[in-house]
């Protein structure tokens, strides 16, 4: 098994990153954290995964232990391969991951470009024993209602959970909310949904961000 390798990246193809190690190249399929921290010319390590098929050795890399960790859970899944679970790891942080197979939470994964709803509800039910509560879920984490209310704004789930973080909540700005809230809903979504139903979303999501965020101007119109 080949679990780490420190090297210069000189290429990246549409196979993956070359590492050079010590005048060997190594092709890997790496995360998206991965390619950032691997700029050209500078040394670096990277974590790594042998994937042994029997027609190919296919290396996987990784910015962190943590991403490798999550890989290889995510590859005793039923029906997870490789690639799927790259695309998994690649979706968010390995913390965020855990707390939302903990939770249940499945709109997670289904935001993630590639993964299914089945593919979401088995990574969920597969793997929620196996991770502990208290070490994935940390007291402040984000509401789900919350966060959800915000996907039905138009947010997408990491775009959410960033505005609910406290930790982030600084950075988007109260302005900012409420514009991007009444901008990305959609004329059709404007038109199958009740006023009521987007006061109950802001002020769901005013209890976490301490602003409420306004109607979109046409359904204040058509309850003037």
């Amino acid at each position: 098994m080949i679990a780490r390798l420190t090297g210069t990246p000189v290429a990246r193809t549409a196979d993956g990153l070359v590492l050079d190690v010590a005048g060997v190249g190594y092709l890997l399929r790496a995360t998206d954290r991965a390619h950032r921290k691997a700029k050209e010319g500078r040394e670096v390590t990277l974590d790594t995964y042998l994937h042994v098929r029997e027609d190919a050795l296919q290396l996987y890399g990784f910015a962190e232990p943590a991403e490798r960790e999550l890989f290889e859970q995510l590859l005793s899944v039923s029906g997870v391969g490789p690639k799927v679970a790259l695309l998994i790891v690649s979706g968010s942080t390995p913390a965020e991951l855990r707390r939302s197979i903990v939770l249940g939470d499945t709109a997670r994964f289904i935001a993630i470009p590639g993964v299914g709803k089945k593919t979401a509800e088995r990574v969920v039910l597969e793997l929620k024993e196996k991770l502990g509560l208290e070490q994935v879920v940390p007291a402040d984490a984000p509401d789900l209602v919350a966060r959800d209310a915000l996907v039905e704004l138009g947010y997408t789930a990491f775009e959410a959970e960033r505005t609910l973080d406290p930790k982030q909540r600084g950075l988007v700005a109260g302005r900012e909310l409420k514009e991007s809230g009444a901008d990305r809903i959609s004329g059709n979504a404007c038109e199958r949904e009740q006023p009521a139903v987007w006061h109950s979303l802001g002020a769901i999501i005013a209890k976490h961000v301490g602003k409420l965020i306004p109607l979109p101007l046409s359904i204040t119109s058509k309850t003037a």
